[in-house]
């Protein structure tokens, strides 16, 4: 997202500033990894070759909504074991010899690692490659006396989003069975325009009870 000038219309001594969207393709994993603290875009996708009936590359967004901090600082002779806190995301080849960011082994000697995930950034090329996506996600909590006699889960949420960008042609919620979409001009008691005008008045799945009583309580 950049400010654009523009005059106003109506006043042409002024400017106002408009949002303006503007793509840029990152070509190397130097310019996909994203450091902690340092800028990154407000969107950021991974596109494919393919095209949805809009033109638009199918691809898949990347939202990332909670972030921990730095766990160890760089100066630390141990922080190569979790060089992977430096990065809030990083995009690389997929390569077989780096399947995970970190080892069960780098517990052993975490002065020196056996997997260090900031060898995998080494400047190759990303466009038009198969890539991995390598997202750090966590929070903080420092235990307070509201965790007693439970820790609430309100804003204590981790995690991020893998959310499809322009990879379908539409909503793909409208072809599940429980949302309808139809036009004022379509008459709504017709099966094909509404599925579920024409379910069984009951459930066909549902078990047929007897009826049964007990004391004052009594069921049918």
């Amino acid at each position: 997202m950049v400010s654009v000038p523009v005059t106003v219309p109506w006043s042409p001594e002024h400017q106002l500033q408009r949002l303006q969207v503007t793509r840029k393709l990152l070509e190397t994993e130097e310019q996909a990894a994203f450091p902690l603290g340092g800028a990154s875009p407000r969107y950021l996708y991974l596109a494919s070759n393919q095209s949805n009936k809009w033109g638009h590359p199918r691809g898949y967004r990347i939202q990332i909504r909670s972030f921990a901090g730095e766990p160890l600082p760089q100066s630390s002779s141990m922080e190569r074991a979790i060089s992977w806190g430096r990065h809030q995301l990083a995009v690389t080849q997929r390569r077989e010899e780096g399947p995970s960011s970190a080892s069960i082994y780098n517990l052993n000697d975490p002065w020196t690692p056996t997997v260090d995930p900031t060898d995998f950034i080494n400047n190759e090329t990303v466009a038009g490659q198969d890539l991995v996506a390598w997202v750090t996600a966590g929070f903080l909590h420092i235990p307070h006396a509201e965790d007693v006699p439970n820790t609430v889960t309100v804003g204590n949420g981790v995690g991020f989003f893998l959310r499809p960008y322009n990879f379908f042609d539409q909503d793909p919620s409208l072809h599940s069975a429980d949302s309808i979409y139809f036009r004022g001009d379509q008459d709504t008691g017709d099966c094909e325009v509404n599925p579920l005008a024409c379910l069984p008045k009951a459930a066909g799945c549902a078990p047929d009870l007897p009826a049964f009583s007990q004391g004052s309580l009594s069921h049918s």
